[in-house]
């Protein structure tokens, strides 16, 4: 029997700050997350064991968060050969459907949701191609808001952005040191749809919501990812706390609130193939300023002008954005 873990809006954590003094106290959900993780990491199911890893910050005014993670690079399942964005699923690669029954830590159901029958619903053992749905946007901003630690992010890559599987699959993880991508202002697009951007480097369209406003701001989202599907534009999505986008965040207390959710896409020039032999892989964390360098060299000597330089190999030029940005508002106010 498949462990159950059942929630409702109750569970939401609405009240969360980032405090540099005080770890914060864990939530039901991280208490269960972190406890199967573990039990499943010492009955020897994970293919590597990760540890401690040494991190540093890049100095700069983007305050990369840097980490030697050798083992990500050489240890991980090989990639699947991705050619296209829209590439169709090929059910003799490996997919969810391929797991052993050991290595499911459980099935989230919301309560209410029990008795629906959703396609793209966990649990029912459909695999769907790599292609965000609105239920897999609702559910991971959920995933967050259920998590008392402001460390705990979740993200998504399309195919042509890094991901190395296609079937629908999102990552989430916990880390344990505070990104700019968490507070930084941004510039209102369409207000009434929550759509926003980063005027800053690198170039991206933001969304916030607190737990009251999920499922339009997930409808919202799945708007955008369909648009970018639909033109073949490869994507990367990453979803954490944070305090609103056009926050001045006057005062520390301010500054520190952590009660909604951040959800950033980043449109991005398609990488088809292998991975590039860079420093590190460009995918969701490393677009959120976390980067697991794959070699001890790199991550010792990288700075900041060497980051951005990797980065920008991977983005459309600004008038190629802009242009972008654009016919996402036109599209948005007509759908």
């Amino acid at each position: 029997m498949r462990r159950q873990f059942v929630y409702s809006v109750q569970d939401f954590i609405t009240n969360v700050r980032r405090s540099p003094e005080t770890g914060p106290t864990l939530s039901k959900f991280d208490e269960n997350l972190r406890a199967h993780w573990k039990d499943r990491m010492n009955s020897g199911l994970f293919r590597y064991r990760l540890g401690d890893i040494p991190t540093r910050i890049i100095p700069g005014r983007h305050g990369y968060v840097a980490q030697l993670n050798v083992k990500r690079a050489t240890e991980k399942r090989k990639p699947q050969e991705i050619q296209n964005v829209q590439q169709q699923f090929n059910a003799n690669k490996f997919n969810f459907n391929k797991v052993s029954p050991e290595e499911i830590i459980f099935e989230m159901t919301k309560e209410g949701d029990v008795n629906e029958k959703r396609q793209d619903e966990p649990g029912k053992m459909v695999v769907l191609i790599n292609v965000l749905t609105k239920f897999a946007i609702q559910s991971s901003i959920e995933s967050i808001l259920l998590s008392s630690d402001p460390g705990f992010r979740m993200g998504f890559n399309s195919l042509g952005a890094f991901a190395t599987v296609n079937h629908l699959h999102l990552h989430g993880y916990y880390l344990n040191h505070e990104l700019q991508i968490e507070s930084k202002s941004a510039q209102p697009l369409l207000p009434e749809k929550g759509f926003h951007r980063f005027p800053d480097f690198p170039g991206g369209f933001l969304f916030y919501t607190e737990s009251d406003g999920v499922v339009d701001i997930s409808r919202t989202i799945c708007k955008v990812t369909d648009f970018l599907l639909d033109n073949n534009v490869a994507h990367n999505v990453f979803l954490t706390r944070g305090h609103p986008p056009c926050d001045q965040a006057q005062n520390e207390e301010s500054q520190q609130s952590r009660n909604g959710v951040r959800v950033v896409v980043w449109p991005r020039i398609p990488s088809f193939g292998s991975d590039e032999p860079s420093a590190f892989s460009i995918a969701l964390c490393e677009m959120a300023g976390h980067l697991p360098f794959k070699n001890k060299t790199d991550y010792e000597v990288a700075t900041e002008e060497d980051v951005k330089d990797i980065i920008q190999g991977q983005l459309f030029p600004k008038d190629e954005l802009h242009t972008l940005e654009q016919r996402l508002i036109h599209h948005l106010r007509h759908v």
